[in-house]
C-alpha cells in the first residue's frame, strides 16, 4: 500500500506544479484562460491574485516531494502536506467549482487513506 500511496503522493506533486505553471505564468494566455473558463479582462485584473495562489500551489508541491525524498521520516511532511492539499481542495469545491473537489481533494485523500491502510 506504500508504494501505490507514493506513487499518488507523485501524482498529486506533479498535479500542483502543474498548477503553479497555470496560475503564475499562464493565467493571462488563451490555453490559461481556456483552462479556468475566465476572460481576457478577468484574467488580467486577477493575474497578481493567481500568482500567488500559483505559488502556495508549489509550496505543497515541494512539502509533498521533500516528504518522498526523505522515506519513513518524511511521512509526517506528507501527510501534513496531503491534508494541506484535501482542505484547499474541498474549500475550492465549494467556493469556486466542484470539480476542484475532485482534482484536489479526492487523489490527495485518497494517498491519505492508503497510508493509513
Amino acid at each position: 500500500m506504500k508504494n501505490t500511496a507514493d506513487t499518488l503522493v507523485l501524482l498529486v506533486a506533479f498535479a500542483h506544479f502543474y498548477f503553479l505553471v497555470l496560475e503564475m505564468f499562464l493565467w493571462t494566455k488563451p490555453f490559461g484562460r481556456k483552462v479556468f473558463g475566465s476572460s481576457e479582462e478577468f484574467a488580467n485584473a486577477s493575474r497578481v491574485l493567481a500568482a500567488n495562489q500559483g505559488l502556495y500551489n508549489g509550496f505543497l508541491a515541494v512539502g509533498l516531494l521533500w516528504g518522498l525524498g526523505w522515506g519513513p521520516a518524511g511521512d509526517v511532511l506528507k501527510l501534513f502536506s496531503l491534508s494541506c492539499v484535501v482542505v484547499a481542495g474541498i474549500f475550492g469545491g465549494a467556493t469556486v467549482s466542484k470539480r476542484i473537489f475532485y482534482i484536489q481533494a479526492v487523489p490527495a485523500a485518497a494517498a491519505l487513506l492508503l497510508y493509513a491502510i
